[in-house]
């Protein structure tokens, strides 16, 4: 049983010592058990809105460390779909539309750390997301104003994402769409990025608002 957990993820085994520790799958797992919080539930309804009017398939991803983990999947109406991304998947910051809108909106030797960080599964696992290539993705998302995705995960599976901002500036949070090729031309990426901001901005309003009334919580109860 210990083996099978460690396969999976959930746990790992010290080659040295031999004791088990908690795996990194448990995030994932932990990341998807606590929707009944946070930002997560504040920002269904955005998703919604979202995946409504664009047509297209709606996410949610949070980062974890150097990573990004999809949280929600939201699909739209229209009858083709993309399956990049589904809820619990993981990827390195900077890989897929709302990642590297998180990755982003860090700060550059932040950018730089995670890059090194990811250095070994990006060559292993994401050949056409090198550190080169996502420092020139993130020079471009800033010049922009919202990351893009141009199917480099896979070819007929495009993206745009934005971040979701805390309190202090950081990104806690990203909204993407994703659609096929032709349903993302560069005049609707433009569209589909104002909708991410507007929902985006609408999510850290409503967290800035909880956020507030916790304080006040505390306050009084001491």
């Amino acid at each position: 049983m210990l083996l099978a957990l460690v396969r999976a993820g959930l746990l790992d085994q010290d080659p040295e010592t031999r004791r088990y520790y908690i795996g990194p799958e448990i995030y994932v797992l932990g990341t998807l058990a606590s929707a009944r919080f946070g930002i997560h539930p504040i920002s269904l309804r955005s998703l919604v809105r979202l995946s409504q009017e664009t047509g297209d398939t709606a996410f949610l991803s949070v980062p974890r460390g150097v990573y990004s983990i999809c949280v929600h999947r939201e699909e739209g109406p229209y009858p083709i779909r993309v399956h990049a991304l589904h809820a619990g998947d993981r990827h390195p910051l900077g890989v897929g539309a709302g990642s590297l809108a998180m990755l982003s909106a860090l700060q550059d030797h932040e950018v730089e750390e995670v890059l090194a960080a990811n250095a070994e599964v990006l060559a292993e696992k994401y050949p056409n997301h090198s550190p080169s290539v996502l420092r020139t993705l993130v020079q471009g998302t800033r010049a922009k104003g919202y990351a893009l995705n141009p199917g480099l995960i896979l070819q007929s599976s495009w993206g745009v994402g934005v971040p979701i901002r805390g309190m202090d500036g950081r990104p806690i949070g990203a909204l993407s769409i994703a659609a096929i090729e032709s349903r993302l031309s560069e005049a609707r990426q433009g569209e589909i990025a104002l909708l991410l901001k507007k929902e985006a901005t609408w999510i850290e309003m409503r967290l800035s608002e909880v956020g507030t009334a916790d304080k006040s919580s505390r306050k009084k109860a001491r």
